[in-house]
């Protein structure tokens, strides 16, 4: 798993890309558009900021309700009277193992909840946070039907020139790749 698989950390794809995009946002947007696509970006990434920052409180504090409850659970074990011999039929016994020892909640155990149940929220609260975060800055953006259609004009328009850059760098490489596959 990579750090680019939590919804906090993922950037854009290239720098080439970014300034095309820019490039596009200069030429074929108005300053109310570019202004609108601005406040519905930072929209997006404050609302995964703080779904992943809410996703890890709430993760910290799963695991430290679990904690206590486990510190609670060992402590009445503990205290109640367990058997120390089993009586089998015919009439041998045999000495029951105290497992108590084995059952105290560790330093590692509390170590391993505490990281397991952040990053588990720290990933839901992010993903949670994407979604109502696109959805937030797809309204913003939506919500001028003049505005929307020249923002889709230029993404369409920024889509062309991507594909014709991806074509022009797939056709200026040697066929060999192809070749090989060939023979």
């Amino acid at each position: 798993m990579s750090f680019e698989s939590l919804a906090i950390s993922r950037k854009n794809a290239s720098k080439e890309l970014a300034q095309l995009a820019e490039d596009h946002m200069k030429h074929d947007l108005l300053q109310s558009d570019r202004d609108a696509l601005n406040s519905a970006a930072q929209k997006f990434g404050t609302f995964t900021t703080v779904g992943s920052l809410v996703g890890l409180g709430l993760g910290a504090v799963l695991a430290f309700r679990v904690r206590s409850a486990r510190a609670v659970y060992f402590k009445a074990f503990r205290a109640m009277e367990k058997p120390t011999h089993v009586q089998f039929a015919g009439g041998r016994t045999e000495p029951i193992p105290d497992i108590t020892p084995l059952l105290k909640p560790t330093t590692l155990g509390d170590f391993a909840a505490y990281m397991l149940f952040s990053a588990g929220g720290l990933f839901l609260g992010g993903e949670l946070g994407l979604l109502s975060g696109s959805y937030a800055a797809k309204r913003s953006i939506t919500s001028d039907p003049e505005s929307k259609a020249r923002i889709e004009k230029a993404f369409r328009a920024f889509k062309a020139d991507v594909l014709r850059r991806e074509i022009s760098r797939l056709e200026g490489q040697s066929s060999s790749d192809v070749d090989m596959f060939l023979d």
